[in-house]
């Protein structure tokens, strides 16, 4: 059963993707990430997998049961008033029926979007196409048929795996783009992309609100600020695993400063000033309102 406050959520989601405004989505990996993320003043919370399974110590690809996935979403949508969107990966099912079963399951949980992609565990091959826009159909009558507008980000991975130029990567990326927004995906996620004219002939391309991860990784002078992707015409943009990454490459950095040279420098600037610290613990227990 699916309350109205979850329609209206899901309502409101779907409205950020068609704002004039880019929608940014800094992903979370737990309830005490995502209640900070959200005092911080985002307007929506949306979870990185990769995250989620690192904080329970499995890797990604769905290693992960289910039933655990779930536990954590759930605490997420619980703790926090905006809306929250999953992902889902490929989706959590051997075949379509198995898919729907556990969009059914997350789906009660009170979360509003899912993003799902079109490749398993970052394989040579895609899923077939159709295959894919079958489940996203499907995902789409689930939804409808629970009287709510589900916000569906399909991700296709051609610039991961398949072979061919970079030309024909995209090519790939814009028709499969195309014919998963007709298959009923409200928005049309593309990675890993960085370049002005990659993006920009997506944006142009696509008929769909895209959405580009930010890679921080990638290179100082390769990266574009936010208001670049806006002016763009990008819909949504996220971040996925690199906060968790970098969560994680701090503790490493001040524990090999610790062990190495006895010293925690590392972790006194980090808590510098001290007042923004404890700021932060606040909001993440909500105790700054």
């Amino acid at each position: 059963m699916v309350s109205n406050i979850q329609k209206e959520k899901a309502d409101l989601f779907l409205k950020y993707h068609h704002d004039k405004e880019i929608l940014v989505l800094l992903n979370s990996w737990d309830t005490g990430s995502s209640k900070l993320i959200e005092a911080c003043g985002y307007k929506a919370v949306a979870t990185t997998s990769m995250g989620i399974a690192a904080s329970l110590g499995y890797p990604d690809c769905e290693v992960i049961q289910l039933s655990e996935m779930i536990e954590v979403i759930t605490g997420i949508v619980n703790a926090v008033q905006v809306p929250v969107s999953v992902d889902i990966e490929a989706g959590y099912g051997n075949n379509l029926n198995e898919i729907i079963e556990s969009v059914k399951k997350i789906i009660a949980t009170g979360i509003v979007g899912i993003n799902i992609e079109d490749s398993f565990e970052l394989s040579p091959k895609l899923i077939d196409e159709m295959e894919f826009c079958e489940r996203i159909s499907a995902i789409r009558e689930l939804s409808d048929s629970l009287g709510f507008h589900l916000v569906i980000n399909a991700r296709t991975d051609s610039f991961y795996v398949s072979s061919g130029s970079p030309q024909e990567k995209l090519s790939e990326s814009i028709k499969r783009g195309n014919k998963y927004r007709e298959a009923g995906a409200d928005c049309i996620f593309v990675q890993p992309v960085w370049k002005k004219e990659t993006i920009s002939t997506l944006v142009k391309e696509i008929n769909a609100p895209i959405n580009i991860l930010v890679n921080p990784t990638i290179g100082e002078g390769m990266t574009l600020s936010i208001i670049e992707l806006q002016n763009l015409g990008v819909a949504r943009v996220s971040f996925g695993s690199s906060l968790m990454k970098a969560t994680l490459a701090l503790i490493k950095k001040v524990a090999d400063e610790l062990s190495e040279k006895g010293t925690y420098n590392i972790l006194l600037d980090t808590l510098t000033p001290f007042n923004e610290a404890a700021m932060a613990y606040k909001m993440t227990i909500g105790l700054n309102k």
